[in-house]
């Protein structure tokens, strides 16, 4: 059984989901852009007989709190903190990373301080290589560059209500395997009033995570943590070459690609729930 609950968190009211036994061994599941804990509503049933999970949503996020700009600085080193706090509070004193889209440098911030914290690593299309990157990137890349008022305004497109569709549908052979309660869930967030400056904030702030690719990956020489990649193939965003290229770091590092695109879980949820048994179990 999942539970829904809330956690207060350095003065932020932080929702997150919680099932298996918290005795067994402990998988922290961190979402990506633009979606929250709900991306794994179909992944935690099959893994909370065998495992603790626990899934966040990041501050800006899903149920989460979403503080004024204000109050709190949108950038990938504070949600990272908040949620090294978040596994302080919650008792969570050593486990595996699942790691997605943004919640890869948020994980790998955690890995990088705490490195003794983390039993696993599982990239879900989440990226640490520049060879990663494709050319999808490039009004990111502007605005990193120049981060003028044109060039901020040229990313609102990505926070539209088809875009959330294109990520969740572009690469999937049958589209029909894509249940629209994700994406439509995502769009309702993305609406609600100031969420859309809080997300170009962090799309300019992702160059912290370039900036430390060097970083996290001497981390993996020099800790060489047991590293699954299950990705889909077909990300727009996040390219197979970045997937391989962990083995350059980790030679043992399992590599899986899976025909579908960059919300994998949509469609091969029970695959990818085949496959982390397995490694978690070898």
């Amino acid at each position: 059984m999942t539970k829904h609950q809330f956690l207060q968190v350095n003065g932020l009211n932080l929702f997150y989901r919680e099932a298996g036994d918290p005795t067994l061994p402990t998988i922290l599941l961190l979402h990506g852009f633009p979606s929250s804990s709900h991306m794994f509503r179909n992944l935690i049933p099959r893994l909370e007989d065998s495992y603790h999970v626990v899934a966040p949503d990041l501050p800006g996020f899903g149920f989460s709190d979403t503080p004024a700009r204000s109050q709190f600085k949108y950038t990938f080193e504070n949600l990272a903190r908040v949620i090294g706090a978040f596994t302080e509070m919650a008792g969570l004193k050593r486990f595996a990373i699942y790691i997605f889209d943004y919640g890869a440098p948020v994980g790998l911030r955690l890995a990088l301080a705490h490195p003794a914290q983390i039993s696993a690593i599982i990239s879900q299309n989440g990226n640490a290589y520049e060879e990663g990157l494709s050319e999808g990137w490039n009004p990111i890349r502007a605005y990193w560059k120049d981060a003028s008022q044109a060039n901020r305004d040229a990313l609102r497109a990505f926070l539209a209500p088809e875009s959330t569709i294109w990520q969740y549908t572009h690469g999937v052979p049958d589209t029909t395997a894509v249940s629209p309660d994700g994406y439509s869930l995502d769009n309702f967030y993305l609406a609600r009033l100031g969420v859309a400056e809080r997300q170009l904030d962090l799309f300019g702030d992702y160059k912290s995570n370039v900036a430390l690719y060097a970083t996290f990956q001497k981390y993996f020489r020099t800790y060489k943590p047991a590293f699954l990649a299950v990705w889909g193939r077909n990300d727009p965003f996040f390219l197979p070459n970045g997937a391989e290229a962990f083995k350059r770091d980790i030679p043992d590092a399992v590599v899986r690609f899976f025909d579908t695109g960059h919300f994998a879980l949509e469609t091969h949820a029970a695959e990818i729930a085949t496959a982390i048994r397995d490694f978690l179990a070898s």
